[in-house]
Protein backbone atom coordinates (compact mmCIF):
# COMPACT_ATOMS: atom_id res chain seq x y z
CA UNK A 1 0.00 0.00 0.00
CA UNK A 2 1.23 3.54 -0.78
CA UNK A 3 2.41 5.86 2.34
CA UNK A 4 2.54 9.49 2.12
CA UNK A 5 4.55 11.62 5.19
CA UNK A 6 2.65 13.87 6.96
CA UNK A 7 4.42 15.25 10.22
CA UNK A 8 6.43 14.91 13.06
CA UNK A 9 7.85 11.75 10.58
CA UNK A 10 4.85 9.83 10.91
CA UNK A 11 3.86 7.65 7.90
CA UNK A 12 0.10 7.56 6.79
CA UNK A 13 -1.24 4.48 5.45
CA UNK A 14 -3.86 4.78 2.36
CA UNK A 15 -7.27 3.03 3.71
CA UNK A 16 -9.95 2.53 1.05
CA UNK A 17 -12.65 1.61 3.34
CA UNK A 18 -13.73 3.98 5.67
CA UNK A 19 -14.94 1.30 8.03
CA UNK A 20 -11.26 0.10 8.58
CA UNK A 21 -10.10 3.60 9.24
CA UNK A 22 -12.18 4.03 11.78
CA UNK A 23 -11.23 1.28 13.10
CA UNK A 24 -7.37 1.54 12.78
CA UNK A 25 -6.86 4.60 14.13
CA UNK A 26 -9.12 4.04 17.26
CA UNK A 27 -6.42 1.55 17.39
CA UNK A 28 -3.95 3.49 17.22
CA UNK A 29 -5.80 6.08 19.49
CA UNK A 30 -4.98 3.64 22.05
CA UNK A 31 -1.55 3.15 21.47
CA UNK A 32 -0.54 6.63 21.57
CA UNK A 33 -2.45 8.20 23.77
CA UNK A 34 -4.28 10.68 21.22
CA UNK A 35 -3.94 9.13 17.78
CA UNK A 36 -3.43 11.88 14.92
CA UNK A 37 -3.15 15.26 15.63
CA UNK A 38 -5.93 17.18 15.00
CA UNK A 39 -3.97 19.30 12.63
CA UNK A 40 -3.40 16.23 10.27
CA UNK A 41 -7.18 14.88 10.90
CA UNK A 42 -8.84 18.34 10.01
CA UNK A 43 -6.38 18.56 6.67
CA UNK A 44 -7.36 14.92 5.96
CA UNK A 45 -11.12 15.87 5.81
CA UNK A 46 -10.68 18.55 3.82
CA UNK A 47 -8.55 17.40 1.16
CA UNK A 48 -9.56 13.49 1.27
CA UNK A 49 -13.17 12.76 2.43
CA UNK A 50 -13.57 10.02 0.76
CA UNK A 51 -10.95 7.83 2.07
CA UNK A 52 -9.42 7.44 5.18
CA UNK A 53 -5.51 7.55 6.36
CA UNK A 54 -3.91 6.02 9.37
CA UNK A 55 -0.92 6.96 11.13
CA UNK A 56 1.24 4.24 11.26
CA UNK A 57 5.11 3.07 12.24
CA UNK A 58 7.29 2.68 9.42
CA UNK A 59 6.81 -0.90 7.76
CA UNK A 60 9.75 -3.44 5.87
CA UNK A 61 8.50 -2.01 2.73
CA UNK A 62 9.44 1.81 3.69
CA UNK A 63 13.08 0.69 3.95
CA UNK A 64 13.98 1.79 0.55
CA UNK A 65 12.81 5.51 1.40
CA UNK A 66 15.27 5.42 4.66
CA UNK A 67 18.23 6.95 4.98
CA UNK A 68 21.33 5.85 6.65
CA UNK A 69 19.67 6.75 10.31
CA UNK A 70 22.79 8.44 12.84
CA UNK A 71 20.66 6.94 15.60
CA UNK A 72 17.46 4.01 15.72
CA UNK A 73 14.70 4.27 18.12
CA UNK A 74 12.74 0.89 18.56
CA UNK A 75 9.74 2.15 20.75
CA UNK A 76 6.37 0.52 20.60
CA UNK A 77 4.55 3.88 22.01
CA UNK A 78 4.46 6.48 19.15
CA UNK A 79 4.21 9.40 21.67
CA UNK A 80 7.32 7.62 23.42
CA UNK A 81 9.14 7.38 19.71
CA UNK A 82 8.42 11.26 19.39
CA UNK A 83 9.05 12.66 22.74
CA UNK A 84 12.86 10.88 22.46
CA UNK A 85 13.14 12.28 18.72
CA UNK A 86 12.57 15.96 20.12
CA UNK A 87 14.75 15.44 23.44
CA UNK A 88 17.45 14.44 20.54
CA UNK A 89 16.47 17.59 18.30
CA UNK A 90 19.45 19.64 19.60
CA UNK A 91 21.99 17.00 18.74
CA UNK A 92 21.39 17.56 15.32
CA UNK A 93 21.08 13.59 14.45
CA UNK A 94 19.61 11.57 11.60
CA UNK A 95 16.61 9.72 14.21
CA UNK A 96 14.49 6.94 12.44
CA UNK A 97 11.73 5.42 14.93
CA UNK A 98 10.09 2.16 14.65
CA UNK A 99 7.50 0.50 16.05
CA UNK A 100 8.65 -3.13 16.15
CA UNK A 101 11.49 -5.52 16.14
CA UNK A 102 10.53 -6.71 12.38
CA UNK A 103 10.90 -3.11 11.70
CA UNK A 104 13.90 -2.40 13.39
CA UNK A 105 15.50 -5.70 11.69
CA UNK A 106 14.86 -4.45 8.36
CA UNK A 107 16.73 -0.99 8.97
CA UNK A 108 19.56 -2.76 10.20
CA UNK A 109 19.81 -4.80 7.38
CA UNK A 110 19.74 -2.00 5.33
CA UNK A 111 22.18 0.57 7.16
CA UNK A 112 24.11 0.18 10.51
CA UNK A 113 23.30 3.59 12.74
CA UNK A 114 25.87 4.65 15.76
CA UNK A 115 23.09 4.58 18.48
CA UNK A 116 20.24 1.75 18.47
CA UNK A 117 18.11 3.15 21.68
CA UNK A 118 15.97 -0.20 22.20
CA UNK A 119 13.19 -0.85 24.06
CA UNK A 120 12.77 -4.99 25.41
CA UNK A 121 9.03 -5.01 25.08
CA UNK A 122 8.16 -4.96 21.49
CA UNK A 123 4.90 -6.22 20.41
CA UNK A 124 6.14 -8.52 17.99
CA UNK A 125 9.55 -9.98 19.65
CA UNK A 126 12.23 -9.48 22.65
CA UNK A 127 14.14 -6.52 22.09
CA UNK A 128 17.11 -9.26 23.53
CA UNK A 129 16.78 -10.59 20.03
CA UNK A 130 17.83 -7.37 18.21
CA UNK A 131 20.52 -6.92 20.57
CA UNK A 132 21.57 -10.38 19.67
CA UNK A 133 21.32 -9.74 16.00
CA UNK A 134 23.61 -6.84 16.40
CA UNK A 135 26.23 -8.41 18.52
CA UNK A 136 26.04 -11.69 16.42
CA UNK A 137 26.93 -9.61 13.28
CA UNK A 138 29.98 -7.60 14.69
CA UNK A 139 28.24 -3.87 14.47
CA UNK A 140 29.46 -1.37 16.31
CA UNK A 141 26.02 0.57 16.65
CA UNK A 142 25.89 0.73 20.92
CA UNK A 143 22.70 -0.10 22.17
CA UNK A 144 21.21 1.87 24.89
CA UNK A 145 18.41 -0.79 26.85
CA UNK A 146 15.36 1.26 27.59
CA UNK A 147 13.78 0.09 30.61
CA UNK A 148 10.96 0.25 33.19
CA UNK A 149 11.92 0.61 36.99
CA UNK A 150 11.05 -3.34 37.38
CA UNK A 151 13.31 -4.82 34.56
CA UNK A 152 16.72 -3.40 35.70
CA UNK A 153 17.94 -7.18 36.29
CA UNK A 154 17.07 -7.73 32.52
CA UNK A 155 18.83 -4.88 31.56
CA UNK A 156 21.67 -5.44 33.31
CA UNK A 157 21.25 -9.31 31.40
CA UNK A 158 21.11 -7.24 28.55
CA UNK A 159 24.61 -5.47 29.07
CA UNK A 160 26.26 -8.45 29.50
CA UNK A 161 24.54 -9.88 26.41
CA UNK A 162 26.28 -6.56 24.91
CA UNK A 163 24.59 -3.51 25.40
CA UNK A 164 26.20 -0.55 26.34
CA UNK A 165 24.50 1.73 28.68
CA UNK A 166 20.31 1.48 29.53
CA UNK A 167 18.53 3.92 30.85
CA UNK A 168 15.15 3.66 33.38
CA UNK A 169 12.52 5.34 32.41
CA UNK A 170 11.20 8.02 33.26
CA UNK A 171 14.11 9.98 31.86
CA UNK A 172 14.80 13.71 31.28
CA UNK A 173 15.96 15.23 27.86
CA UNK A 174 19.51 15.13 29.81
CA UNK A 175 20.02 12.22 30.44
CA UNK A 176 19.50 11.00 27.37
CA UNK A 177 21.69 13.50 25.23
CA UNK A 178 24.28 13.09 27.78
CA UNK A 179 24.11 9.21 27.44
CA UNK A 180 23.74 9.21 23.57
CA UNK A 181 27.02 11.93 23.84
CA UNK A 182 28.92 9.71 25.60
CA UNK A 183 28.44 6.58 23.14
CA UNK A 184 29.01 8.81 20.17
CA UNK A 185 32.68 9.71 22.22
CA UNK A 186 33.21 6.32 22.73
CA UNK A 187 32.36 5.76 19.33
CA UNK A 188 34.83 8.45 18.21
CA UNK A 189 37.67 7.12 20.09
CA UNK A 190 36.88 3.36 18.96
CA UNK A 191 37.74 4.31 15.23
CA UNK A 192 40.65 6.60 15.92
CA UNK A 193 42.27 3.72 17.87
CA UNK A 194 41.59 0.89 14.72
CA UNK A 195 42.60 4.06 12.43
CA UNK A 196 45.75 4.25 14.54
CA UNK A 197 46.84 0.24 14.93
CA UNK A 198 46.23 -0.22 11.02
CA UNK A 199 48.47 2.72 10.16
CA UNK A 200 51.69 2.55 9.68
CA UNK A 201 54.31 3.39 11.80
CA UNK A 202 54.86 7.00 11.90
CA UNK A 203 58.26 8.30 11.51
CA UNK A 204 57.79 11.72 13.16
CA UNK A 205 54.92 13.59 14.73
CA UNK A 206 55.55 17.39 15.31
CA UNK A 207 58.52 18.16 16.25
CA UNK A 208 59.07 14.37 17.55
CA UNK A 209 61.63 12.18 15.56
CA UNK A 210 61.39 8.21 15.71
CA UNK A 211 59.01 5.44 14.88
CA UNK A 212 60.06 3.22 17.71
CA UNK A 213 57.10 1.38 19.17
CA UNK A 214 57.21 3.26 22.71
CA UNK A 215 57.13 6.81 20.18
CA UNK A 216 54.07 4.85 18.52
CA UNK A 217 52.16 4.61 22.06
CA UNK A 218 53.29 8.15 22.81
CA UNK A 219 52.00 9.58 19.47
CA UNK A 220 48.45 7.62 19.64
CA UNK A 221 48.28 8.77 23.22
CA UNK A 222 48.92 12.47 22.37
CA UNK A 223 46.20 12.15 18.97
CA UNK A 224 43.09 10.98 21.72
CA UNK A 225 43.77 13.70 24.66
CA UNK A 226 44.45 16.67 21.76
CA UNK A 227 40.93 17.17 21.46
CA UNK A 228 39.30 17.22 24.74
CA UNK A 229 39.59 19.46 27.20
CA UNK A 230 41.16 17.17 29.72
CA UNK A 231 44.54 18.02 31.75
CA UNK A 232 47.45 16.47 30.93
CA UNK A 233 50.18 14.79 33.14
CA UNK A 234 53.89 14.55 30.91
CA UNK A 235 56.71 12.64 32.89
CA UNK A 236 60.06 11.57 31.43
CA UNK A 237 63.30 11.84 32.09
CA UNK A 238 65.33 15.30 31.24
CA UNK A 239 66.23 15.84 27.75
CA UNK A 240 63.33 13.73 26.47
CA UNK A 241 60.93 15.70 25.24
CA UNK A 242 58.46 17.54 27.40
CA UNK A 243 57.69 20.26 26.22
CA UNK A 244 57.88 19.09 22.61
CA UNK A 245 54.87 16.74 23.88
CA UNK A 246 53.28 19.53 25.88
CA UNK A 247 53.11 21.61 22.46
CA UNK A 248 52.43 18.74 19.79
CA UNK A 249 49.00 18.56 22.35
CA UNK A 250 48.05 21.90 21.93
CA UNK A 251 48.60 22.14 17.91
CA UNK A 252 45.82 19.26 17.91
CA UNK A 253 43.96 20.87 20.14
CA UNK A 254 40.54 23.02 19.77
CA UNK A 255 42.51 25.99 21.14
CA UNK A 256 45.35 25.65 18.89
CA UNK A 257 44.72 29.19 17.58
CA UNK A 258 44.85 30.18 20.99
CA UNK A 259 48.15 31.15 23.30
CA UNK A 260 50.50 28.78 24.43
CA UNK A 261 52.19 29.40 27.63
CA UNK A 262 55.32 27.80 28.71
CA UNK A 263 56.33 28.32 32.58
CA UNK A 264 59.56 26.54 33.85
CA UNK A 265 58.34 26.32 37.77
CA UNK A 266 62.00 25.24 38.83
CA UNK A 267 64.00 27.90 37.19
CA UNK A 268 62.01 31.08 38.87
CA UNK A 269 62.44 31.84 42.14
CA UNK A 270 60.25 31.00 44.80
CA UNK A 271 58.97 34.49 45.95
CA UNK A 272 58.26 35.29 42.38
CA UNK A 273 56.63 32.61 40.63
CA UNK A 274 53.13 33.21 42.57
CA UNK A 275 53.70 36.71 40.40
CA UNK A 276 54.39 34.60 37.75
CA UNK A 277 51.91 32.47 37.85
CA UNK A 278 48.57 35.33 38.80
CA UNK A 279 50.39 38.52 37.73
CA UNK A 280 50.11 41.38 41.05
CA UNK A 281 49.38 44.76 41.41
CA UNK A 282 51.38 47.79 41.33
CA UNK A 283 53.59 47.92 45.23
CA UNK A 284 52.57 44.59 46.03
CA UNK A 285 56.01 43.84 46.78
CA UNK A 286 59.79 45.77 46.26
CA UNK A 287 60.13 46.01 42.71
CA UNK A 288 56.10 45.88 41.46
CA UNK A 289 56.41 48.78 39.69
CA UNK A 290 53.74 48.54 37.91
CA UNK A 291 50.54 46.52 37.44
CA UNK A 292 51.56 42.83 35.39
CA UNK A 293 49.38 40.09 33.94
CA UNK A 294 50.50 36.72 34.84
CA UNK A 295 50.68 33.56 32.96
CA UNK A 296 47.41 33.01 33.43
CA UNK A 297 45.80 36.18 31.99
CA UNK A 298 48.23 35.26 29.10
CA UNK A 299 46.88 31.88 28.71
CA UNK A 300 43.51 32.43 29.06
CA UNK A 301 41.40 30.68 26.08
CA UNK A 302 44.34 28.19 25.62
CA UNK A 303 47.03 26.34 26.75
CA UNK A 304 49.35 26.35 30.31
CA UNK A 305 51.98 24.52 30.19
CA UNK A 306 53.98 24.53 33.76
CA UNK A 307 56.81 22.55 33.38
CA UNK A 308 58.72 20.91 36.56
CA UNK A 309 55.54 21.58 38.88
CA UNK A 310 56.76 19.51 41.16
CA UNK A 311 59.49 22.30 42.05
CA UNK A 312 56.48 24.18 43.22
CA UNK A 313 56.29 25.02 46.95
CA UNK A 314 53.16 23.73 48.50
CA UNK A 315 51.58 26.78 49.76
CA UNK A 316 51.22 27.69 46.16
CA UNK A 317 50.07 24.69 45.32
CA UNK A 318 47.34 25.40 47.32
CA UNK A 319 46.17 28.77 45.42
CA UNK A 320 46.83 26.80 42.06
CA UNK A 321 44.60 23.80 43.20
CA UNK A 322 41.51 26.63 43.46
CA UNK A 323 42.57 28.02 40.07
CA UNK A 324 42.52 24.75 38.50
CA UNK A 325 38.98 23.91 39.83
CA UNK A 326 37.29 27.33 39.39
CA UNK A 327 39.05 29.30 37.33
CA UNK A 328 39.34 31.62 39.38
CA UNK A 329 42.68 33.58 40.64
CA UNK A 330 43.88 36.79 42.82
CA UNK A 331 47.07 38.86 41.49
CA UNK A 332 49.06 39.43 44.35
CA UNK A 333 48.28 42.41 45.98
CA UNK A 334 44.87 42.85 44.66
CA UNK A 335 41.54 41.92 46.44
CA UNK A 336 39.59 41.54 43.34
CA UNK A 337 39.44 37.33 41.89
CA UNK A 338 39.38 37.10 38.04
CA UNK A 339 38.66 34.45 35.55
CA UNK A 340 40.45 32.32 33.06
CA UNK A 341 39.47 30.23 30.82
CA UNK A 342 42.60 27.72 30.51
CA UNK A 343 44.01 23.89 29.66
CA UNK A 344 46.67 22.80 31.93
CA UNK A 345 49.11 20.77 30.83
CA UNK A 346 52.36 19.92 33.38
CA UNK A 347 55.46 18.12 33.39
CA UNK A 348 57.97 16.51 35.91
CA UNK A 349 61.13 14.52 35.39
CA UNK A 350 60.86 12.93 39.04
CA UNK A 351 58.25 10.60 40.12
CA UNK A 352 55.05 12.59 41.07
CA UNK A 353 53.34 9.47 42.93
CA UNK A 354 56.59 9.54 45.16
CA UNK A 355 56.47 13.10 45.59
CA UNK A 356 52.85 12.91 46.93
CA UNK A 357 54.16 9.96 49.15
CA UNK A 358 56.74 12.49 50.38
CA UNK A 359 54.26 14.66 51.05
CA UNK A 360 56.01 17.24 48.47
CA UNK A 361 53.46 17.50 46.42
CA UNK A 362 49.71 17.76 47.29
CA UNK A 363 47.49 15.06 46.36
CA UNK A 364 44.54 16.63 45.63
CA UNK A 365 45.99 18.58 43.24
CA UNK A 366 48.01 15.64 41.63
CA UNK A 367 44.81 13.99 41.04
CA UNK A 368 42.74 16.98 39.92
CA UNK A 369 46.07 17.45 37.28
CA UNK A 370 46.40 13.69 36.41
CA UNK A 371 43.74 12.97 34.03
CA UNK A 372 45.63 11.96 31.09
CA UNK A 373 48.88 10.35 31.94
CA UNK A 374 51.65 10.57 29.22
CA UNK A 375 55.06 8.54 30.18
CA UNK A 376 58.19 9.76 28.00
CA UNK A 377 60.64 6.93 27.15
CA UNK A 378 64.30 7.40 27.90
CA UNK A 379 66.68 7.36 24.58
CA UNK A 380 67.85 4.15 26.09
CA UNK A 381 64.57 1.91 25.60
CA UNK A 382 64.21 3.56 21.60
CA UNK A 383 67.22 1.61 20.16
CA UNK A 384 65.13 2.22 16.75
CA UNK A 385 65.41 6.00 17.11
CA UNK A 386 69.09 6.82 18.09
CA UNK A 387 70.22 6.82 14.74
CA UNK A 388 67.35 8.28 12.71
CA UNK A 389 67.76 11.00 15.69
CA UNK A 390 71.50 10.88 15.38
CA UNK A 391 70.80 11.75 11.35
CA UNK A 392 68.21 14.34 11.65
CA UNK A 393 70.65 16.40 13.41
CA UNK A 394 73.41 16.08 11.23
CA UNK A 395 71.72 16.93 8.66
CA UNK A 396 70.04 20.05 10.25
CA UNK A 397 73.52 21.25 12.04
CA UNK A 398 75.48 20.69 9.17
CA UNK A 399 73.16 23.08 7.02
CA UNK A 400 72.62 25.26 9.93
CA UNK A 401 76.53 25.71 9.91
CA UNK A 402 77.46 25.09 6.41
CA UNK A 403 79.14 21.77 6.75
CA UNK A 404 79.29 19.31 4.13
CA UNK A 405 78.19 16.01 6.62
CA UNK A 406 75.92 13.66 4.82
CA UNK A 407 75.67 10.44 7.10
CA UNK A 408 77.67 8.25 10.18
CA UNK A 409 80.53 5.76 9.91
CA UNK A 410 79.43 2.22 11.50
CA UNK A 411 82.06 2.72 13.53
CA UNK A 412 80.54 5.95 14.60
CA UNK A 413 77.12 4.10 15.03
CA UNK A 414 77.89 1.25 17.13
CA UNK A 415 79.53 4.20 19.28
CA UNK A 416 76.15 5.48 19.75
CA UNK A 417 74.27 2.90 20.01
CA UNK A 418 76.46 1.23 23.04
CA UNK A 419 75.94 4.53 24.89
CA UNK A 420 73.04 5.17 27.88
CA UNK A 421 72.35 8.75 27.10
CA UNK A 422 71.44 9.89 30.47
CA UNK A 423 70.80 13.47 28.95
CA UNK A 424 68.54 11.69 26.35
CA UNK A 425 67.61 13.39 23.36
CA UNK A 426 68.97 16.65 24.24
CA UNK A 427 72.09 15.41 24.99
CA UNK A 428 72.35 13.55 21.76
CA UNK A 429 71.68 17.16 20.05
CA UNK A 430 73.99 18.71 22.09
CA UNK A 431 76.99 16.18 20.53
CA UNK A 432 76.50 16.16 17.14
CA UNK A 433 75.83 19.93 17.36
CA UNK A 434 79.56 19.84 18.92
CA UNK A 435 80.86 17.08 16.30
CA UNK A 436 79.58 19.70 13.95
CA UNK A 437 81.19 22.53 14.29
CA UNK A 438 84.65 20.94 15.38
CA UNK A 439 85.14 19.11 12.16
CA UNK A 440 83.80 18.78 8.45
CA UNK A 441 83.50 16.15 5.74
CA UNK A 442 80.93 13.96 4.40
CA UNK A 443 81.14 11.04 6.95
CA UNK A 444 81.38 11.72 10.36
CA UNK A 445 83.67 9.24 12.15
CA UNK A 446 83.55 8.12 15.84
CA UNK A 447 86.78 10.16 16.56
CA UNK A 448 85.05 12.74 15.36
CA UNK A 449 82.52 12.46 18.75
CA UNK A 450 83.61 14.59 21.34
CA UNK A 451 86.12 11.35 23.60
CA UNK A 452 84.66 12.46 27.24
CA UNK A 453 80.73 10.91 25.80
CA UNK A 454 81.89 6.85 26.11
CA UNK A 455 83.70 7.09 29.50
CA UNK A 456 80.68 6.90 31.27
CA UNK A 457 77.32 5.00 31.27
CA UNK A 458 78.51 2.89 28.63
CA UNK A 459 76.29 -0.43 28.15
CA UNK A 460 79.44 -3.04 29.09
CA UNK A 461 81.40 -4.85 31.63
CA UNK A 462 84.03 -4.71 32.93
CA UNK A 463 87.01 -6.86 31.91
CA UNK A 464 87.88 -7.87 35.35
CA UNK A 465 87.72 -10.97 36.64
CA UNK A 466 84.35 -12.23 39.16
CA UNK A 467 85.93 -12.06 43.07
CA UNK A 468 84.81 -14.75 44.58
CA UNK A 469 84.42 -13.45 48.40
CA UNK A 470 82.53 -14.29 51.11
CA UNK A 471 79.77 -11.86 52.84
CA UNK A 472 80.18 -11.24 56.11
CA UNK A 473 78.16 -8.67 57.83
CA UNK A 474 80.14 -6.49 60.33
CA UNK A 475 79.72 -7.16 64.09
CA UNK A 476 77.49 -10.38 63.54
CA UNK A 477 77.84 -13.90 64.39
CA UNK A 478 75.98 -14.65 60.99
CA UNK A 479 78.11 -17.23 59.09
CA UNK A 480 79.19 -16.10 55.50
CA UNK A 481 77.42 -16.99 52.33
CA UNK A 482 78.39 -19.35 49.88
CA UNK A 483 76.13 -18.13 47.70
CA UNK A 484 78.55 -16.41 44.78
CA UNK A 485 76.56 -13.14 43.62
CA UNK A 486 77.06 -11.80 40.38
CA UNK A 487 76.74 -8.19 39.48
CA UNK A 488 73.72 -7.56 37.42
CA UNK A 489 75.76 -6.43 34.23
CA UNK A 490 77.68 -9.76 34.52
CA UNK A 491 74.40 -11.72 35.15
CA UNK A 492 72.65 -10.03 32.03
CA UNK A 493 75.61 -10.77 29.40
CA UNK A 494 75.73 -14.78 30.65
CA UNK A 495 71.58 -14.78 30.28
CA UNK A 496 72.11 -13.42 26.84
CA UNK A 497 74.95 -15.76 26.08
CA UNK A 498 73.16 -18.70 27.46
CA UNK A 499 69.72 -17.49 25.35
CA UNK A 500 72.15 -16.74 22.05
CA UNK A 501 73.86 -19.89 21.86
CA UNK A 502 70.97 -21.91 22.71
CA UNK A 503 69.07 -20.36 19.96
CA UNK A 504 71.88 -21.72 17.70
CA UNK A 505 73.20 -17.73 17.03
CA UNK A 506 70.26 -16.82 15.95
CA UNK A 507 70.08 -13.13 17.83
CA UNK A 508 66.44 -12.32 16.71
CA UNK A 509 64.78 -15.79 17.74
CA UNK A 510 67.13 -15.10 21.06
CA UNK A 511 65.64 -11.67 21.33
CA UNK A 512 62.27 -12.65 21.48
CA UNK A 513 62.62 -15.41 24.00
CA UNK A 514 64.15 -12.80 26.33
CA UNK A 515 61.38 -10.55 25.16
CA UNK A 516 63.57 -7.41 24.34
CA UNK A 517 64.06 -6.32 20.77
CA UNK A 518 66.98 -7.66 18.22
CA UNK A 519 68.85 -4.14 18.24
CA UNK A 520 68.82 -4.05 22.18
CA UNK A 521 70.97 -7.10 21.58
CA UNK A 522 72.70 -5.96 18.87
CA UNK A 523 74.24 -2.86 20.66
CA UNK A 524 75.22 -5.30 24.03
CA UNK A 525 77.23 -7.36 21.91
CA UNK A 526 78.91 -4.36 20.15
CA UNK A 527 79.33 -2.71 23.70
CA UNK A 528 81.10 -6.07 25.19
Amino acid sequence: MPFQSVNNGFFLKKVSNPLDFGQVTGQHRHAAGGGLPKQTLSLLAVNCPEIGYVQHHHEPNLMNDITKPDILIVEDSISLSETYREYLRPLNMAVTAVGNGTDALAVLAKAEPKIVLLDLRLPDMNGQDILHYITRRGMTAKVIIITAHGSIGTAVTAMQDGAADFLMKPFSAERLRATVQNMLEYLRLARMIEKLETAPPRTSYGAFVGKSLPMQTVYRTIDLAAPSGASVFITGESGTGKELCAEAIHQRSRRKNKPFIILNCAAIPKELIESEIFGHKKGAFTGASDDRDGAAVRADGGTLFLDEITEMDTNLQTKLLRFVQTGSFQPVGGDTARQADIRFICATNRNPQREVEEGRFREDLYYRLHVIAIGLPPLRERDDDIVEIANHFLARFSTLEGKTFRNFSQSAINKMLAYRWPGNVRQLQNIIHSAVVLHDGEIMTDSMLPQDFDRSYVLSSDAAAIRERDVKPKNSATPAMDTEILPLRLAEKQIIQVAIEACGGNIPQAAAKLEVSPSTLYRKLQSW
